[in-house]
């Protein structure tokens, strides 16, 4: 990758991609990264689809949107048909393969990785699945360290759910890609 990632998650509202994205860029700040993190749901927000972007460079950053992501993370079909025009020819897709059955054709790297079937069977529900697909990400991208995203999940989520979060994440990170 080059010193500058476009990220773009994509989901309903409710799977916690905003969530995750903004755990992401402040996590990359913390790396000592420059980040931006902008996001955008439907009016009616939990159910309908809900995007959120991050960008993180080496240096400045010169345009607050993504164009064109290096990276996409569909937790849900709708988000992939949606989002994936929009995906870098040779770019990394993450998707959460219990939520999403079909896959369009792409030259890019996917990992389908059923993010919610673990959430459910590691904690009950599906609650988690954001912090399992961020422990997933960070082991299949590298962009960040794992110390800075532990250190942000527990800075940006109520206490009473911290160590459910961190499990949840440690889990992504030892899912098989």
């Amino acid at each position: 990758m080059t010193n500058k990632t476009e990220i773009r998650f994509g989901g309903s509202g409710g799977q916690g991609v905003v969530l995750a994205a903004q755990i992401l860029g402040k996590a990359a700040v913390l790396d000592g990264r420059n980040a931006l993190q902008t996001q955008a749901y439907g009016a009616e927000a939990r159910g309908s689809m809900a995007k959120s972007e991050v960008i993180i460079s080496d240096s400045k950053i010169g345009f607050p949107a993504v164009r064109k992501c290096d990276i996409l993370v569909a937790m849900n079909q709708e988000s992939l048909n949606t989002l994936i025009s929009d995906m870098k020819e040779n770019g990394i897709l993450i998707v959460d393969s219990t939520n999403v059955t079909d896959f369009p054709e792409t030259k890019a790297q996917v990992y389908k990785i059923p993010i919610t079937e673990t959430a459910k069977k590691a904690f009950g529900e599906a609650f988690y699945a954001n912090m399992i697909m961020l422990g997933a990400f960070t082991k299949l991208t590298n962009l960040v360290s794992r110390e800075a995203m532990e250190k942000t999940i527990r800075e940006n989520v109520s206490k009473k759910t911290i160590e459910n979060n961190i499990k949840a994440f440690q889990k992504g990170l030892e899912l098989n890609h």
